[in-house]
């Protein structure tokens, strides 16, 4: 699994054990509140999904110190590339964007974010295949785990309470979806589209990726011993 500065499995005695097992039992139905929903086509007037009337927030610039320390702010840079293996299952996709915003207004369409007191967020661009499959994450972090669950139950039934950079899917496409999920406080929107090169591939790439970075979360926010 390829995050430069995520926690080393090697810290916690027992647990690479348990984290296989827990990914094995869960990639049939995903986490919590885990659905897939196809995506639209996008519109041409509105290929950006961030508005362009109102100016990007810059993002927060966290200590390096502070990334994928326990209990530290999320930040896009602890996701590198993705190479994950598990088996004879084996994906690569290179990093191709990273924002991390102090706040999550940035990618809040609908006020729901808000509502549920969402406290910050992340968003990442992939690329695999040469260019033929597509990924964008967005990662929100919130004060509770109900306040998660709440969030990810309305994403469940509408996808569209999240901006997400759509300049970073294909413009055309085959595959198109959406799937959402929670694991603690996180709450984690991964969007894939393919073309028809990588279309055969296209499902089970979104399924591991999205199940992957979910897992991440069991280990970030545990406590690091000395």
């Amino acid at each position: 699994m390829g995050y430069p500065r995520q926690p080393n499995p090697r810290d916690y005695p027992g647990v690479v054990t348990t984290l296989v097992a827990i990914l094995v039992v869960l990639l049939p139905g995903g986490f919590t509140f885990s659905v897939y929903k196809h995506l639209n086509a996008p519109d041409p007037n509105t290929a950006v999904a961030l508005p362009t009337t109102d100016p990007t927030p810059e993002p927060a610039q966290p200590s390096p110190s502070e990334n994928g320390r326990a209990g530290s702010p999320i930040a896009d840079d602890e996701f590198g590339d993705w190479d994950f293996r598990l088996g004879s299952v084996a994906f690569k996709a290179e990093r191709v964007g990273g924002w991390t915003y102090d706040s999550c207004a940035p990618v809040d369409r609908q006020g729901v974010l808000a509502k549920n007191t969402c406290e910050r967020a992340v968003q990442l661009a992939y690329s695999a295949y040469r260019g033929h499959l597509t990924a964008v994450q967005v990662i929100m972090t919130f004060p509770t785990e109900k306040a998660a669950k709440a969030t990810a139950k309305h994403l469940a039934n509408s996808s569209r309470a999240v901006k997400w950079r759509r300049d970073k899917i294909l413009g055309k496409y085959v595959y198109g979806k959406i799937r959402s999920g929670t694991i603690k406080r996180y709450v984690l929107l991964t969007v894939v589209t393919a073309d028809k090169t990588a279309q055969a591939k296209a499902t089970r790439f979104h399924h591991y990726l999205h199940t992957d970075h979910l897992n991440y979360f069991i280990f970030r926010d545990a406590t690091v011993r000395g």
